[in-house]
């Protein structure tokens, strides 16, 4: 039977703690071919949550890490390149890596590909794929198998948006952070009005937990940075300003509210094309 885990804490499983899955090298206790380990894995999405979706459906699926840094009652909040003018917290999609690719395929998997940002979203866990097959790529994600777990993913995302906003010389603090899963959020399948497809999204939620020496020099140049009017990239937001979906003259992306709860308040921003 194969180990599995979620985030970096493990999962009981037949009434003992299972060890993690490496991300790039998983464990297994014996060989399982073709998609016989796609069974193994316990199911975590009710097919009740489905009975108002057809088979033959699309549905768009898109799995996120976010990080919720806080300084008394304000949410650090970063500035969007994707959405110019919103601001959200930070993180982004899970990566999936090069092995689970034939996985992917016998999921009927197509990866979700935006203009000018194709290459940014390549082996983002965000995509289409028939309503049939979401079970099993639940399942695949839930095993941990051949993805970034989520303290890979933010800090990956992190380095990635301090040069996007500014700071890339706090990047180098990102190594040794250390978070911990405060929610995970699941969302749908919903319709998604204009599309031809239903939407089903994950969004896990962390707290960042180092006390480190770098880590503690970071919060400090964020902080300064959010409080400093010449820096429009970034800003700390009351839960009122998340609530109302704006501070100031920026839009609020509606994911920000799952840093103070997990119910969605604000519909999506759409992104650049």
């Amino acid at each position: 039977m194969m180990h599995y885990a979620e985030g970096s804490h493990g999962k009981v499983a037949n009434g003992r703690r299972t060890r993690s899955v490496a991300c790039r090298s998983p464990r297994w206790e014996k060989p399982v071919r073709g998609d016989a380990w796609l069974r193994e894995v316990r199911p975590t999405v009710p097919r009740k949550q489905y009975r108002h979706v057809a088979d033959t459906d699309v549905i768009r699926v898109s799995f996120s890490a976010l990080l919720r840094i806080r300084d008394d009652h304000c949410y650090l909040l970063f500035h969007s390149s994707a959405r110019p003018g919103s601001f959200g917290p930070p993180g982004g999609a899970f990566k999936y890596f090069e092995p689970a690719t034939p996985i992917l395929d016998r999921l009927h998997f197509r990866a979700e590909r935006v203009g000018s940002r194709e290459e940014i979203m390549r082996g983002d866990v965000r995509g289409f794929l028939p309503a049939r097959k979401l079970a099993g790529f639940s399942r695949w994600f839930d095993s941990g198998a051949y993805r970034e777990d989520g303290e890979e993913c933010l800090r990956r995302e992190l380095i990635e948006e301090l040069g996007e906003v500014g700071l890339p010389h706090s990047a180098s603090a990102v190594g040794g952070m250390r978070f911990s899963l405060v929610r995970e959020v699941r969302e749908g399948p919903r319709p998604v009005p204009g599309k031809p497809y239903r939407q089903v999204r994950r969004f896990n939620v962390y707290d960042l937990v180092s006390a480190s020496e770098s880590t503690v020099r970071l919060r400090e140049d964020l902080v300064d940075a959010g409080r400093d009017p010449e820096v429009d990239t970034v800003l700390w937001a009351t839960v009122e300003e998340i609530v109302h979906g704006r501070c100031g003259n920026a839009l609020i992306a509606p994911q920000s509210a799952f840093l103070v709860d997990g119910v969605r308040i604000h519909p999506d921003l759409p992104a650049l094309l």
